[in-house]
């Protein structure tokens, strides 16, 4: 990988991880076209994802104090309850981490004979159309607003995170489609969808780099195949253009503008299931 390739992929994961469009779908997409092998790319994977939780630490930084500072008055008041809530909604995603992940790994690995998938593009392909299928769903339904999110919609947000390790199912666009149907509030939705990310993506992080140091050939082949500089080239492209996602896609709900992700979803589905056959 070069210092371009590592800047256009920095990009889209920046862009793609708050917006409703999947980062991991167009990472696969963008990989495709760059001819580059997923295996090789576990280090910059790491760094993309670790700079995509700084920048939403950096757009919600007061969100994040408020939370520290009534957490650490010791008592019930609202940040306990937001950080139950989110802890709350960590549950499905633990659940399928800690016990399905190698299993759901191994069904979508078109490397491993026992996947059930042989084209990664076809798998990105459906779950963007899944994607875009949710927003529209979310954009149509107008059930009574609620101003606070409780336990049980914190839970369902969870279980539709959890179903995001899909490849092409985005994130942010379960969670926040997810919600809006549940009739949450648009801006407290959009900003618990993106703290409660936080937790999963380092842990994610954390398991990329146990495999890293673990001494396997993959992990090894990683580490090799990207240089210093395209990774801080990366890292950084992935910070600055997520702190201006995060802070557009807040905006962008609150609007209820989503529909227009949904149409875009549905075309780079299309895009994604005839490629193979005229690349």
């Amino acid at each position: 990988m070069d210092w371009f390739q590592a800047l256009i992929l920095g990009i889209v994961q920046g862009l793609t991880e708050y917006l409703p469009v999947s980062s991991s779908g167009h990472l696969t997409i963008g990989s495709a076209l760059f001819g580059i092998d997923g295996e090789a790319n576990l280090t910059f994977n790491i760094a993309v994802h670790v700079a995509t939780v700084l920048s939403t630490c950096f757009i919600l930084w007061k969100e994040i104090v408020w939370i520290f500072k009534d957490l650490f008055q010791f008592k019930w008041n609202e940040g306990t309850r937001y950080t139950v809530n989110i802890i709350i909604s960590m549950i499905p995603i633990a659940i399928v981490g800690l016990f399905l992940k190698d299993k759901v790994e191994a069904i979508f690995d078109t490397s491993n004979a026992e996947a059930l998938f042989g084209n990664p593009l076809f798998i990105v392909g459906c779950c963007l159309m899944l994607t875009a299928w949710l927003l529209t769903f979310s954009y149509v339904a107008k059930p009574r607003q609620k101003e606070n999110i409780s336990p049980l919609h914190a839970f369902i947000i969870g279980i539709a995170q959890s179903l995001a390790v899909l490849p092409g199912l985005s994130r942010s666009g379960s969670t926040i489609a997810t919600g809006l149907m549940l009739g949450n509030n648009k801006e407290r939705l959009a900003q618990f969808s993106f703290l409660m990310v936080i937790p999963p993506i380092l842990g994610e992080a954390l398991l990329d780099f146990k495999d890293l140091v673990s001494g396997s050939a993959a992990a090894e082949g990683a580490t090799t195949a990207i240089g210093t500089f395209p990774l801080i080239v990366g890292f950084l492209a992935a910070f600055i253009v997520g702190c201006l996602a995060c802070k557009w896609m807040i905006n962008i709900v609150k609007k209820g503008k989503l529909i227009w992700f949904a149409i875009y979803c549905a075309i780079v589905s299309f895009l994604s299931l005839i490629l193979p056959y005229v690349a």
